[in-house]
């Protein structure tokens, strides 16, 4: 499993109720289903990959995560994930109020754009970045934000949430295993990963 989705899974307690948006593949899921004996489903709009999770035994709905989060009532779960997907939403403030108001804890990662191969790369050739975690052109890339860690710091607050805890992390061996980030996080991480809450 990648590591951010080890770091993801050890946030979650056992038994709770786990929604994943944008599940890809159901690995995340299917972990925590085994090992955290979570009752979890997931949003992914990928056709392929939702026949995968249901390959799997997941509980996947396929739709547009923006929309099919408006149909859950108030708290019907205990976190809801949102894993290298933040930077694909049209409207995160929007998401992000959705999330928390369907669970009460949301956990986000996404890649930081500050990390300083993105910030060499713009200085010294000019092309908008192309790295591991941020691998396609500016013309056929999903991502429609560019986030760094210190932006999603500023925005929870403005937005009225807490970080409840947080962690960055820089990744290697195709993401598989990785350390965190203590010191100039946001210009030595390649991912952050935060847990958010309401503070109620």
């Amino acid at each position: 499993m990648r590591f951010d989705l080890q770091i993801i899974a050890s946030w979650i307690e056992p038994g709770t109720r786990v929604i994943d948006l944008g599940c890809g593949e159901g690995e995340l899921l299917k972990y925590l289903i085994n090992h955290k004996n979570v009752t979890g489903s997931g949003i992914e709009h990928n056709e392929s990959r939702v026949t995968l999770c249901i390959e799997k035994g997941l509980s996947v709905l396929q739709g547009d995560i923006n929309e099919e989060v408006l149909d859950y009532p108030d708290n019907a779960f205990d976190y809801v994930i949102l894993s290298q997907t933040l930077q694909q939403v049209y409207e995160p403030d929007t998401m992000i109020r959705s999330m928390l108001r369907i669970a009460k804890k949301g956990i986000v990662s996404f890649p930081n754009f500050s990390h300083w191969r993105c910030r060499l790369q713009l200085l010294s050739s000019g092309y908008a970045p192309v790295t591991r975690q941020l691998p396609y052109e500016w013309y056929n890339t999903p991502n429609i934000r560019v986030i760094t860690i210190k932006d999603f710091r500023k925005f929870i607050h403005e937005v009225g949430f807490n970080i409840l805890k947080e962690v960055a992390i820089n990744t290697q061996s195709e993401d598989r295993y990785g350390k965190a980030i203590n010191f100039l996080r946001n210009l030595r991480a390649t991912y952050g990963i935060f847990l958010i809450g309401n503070g109620k």
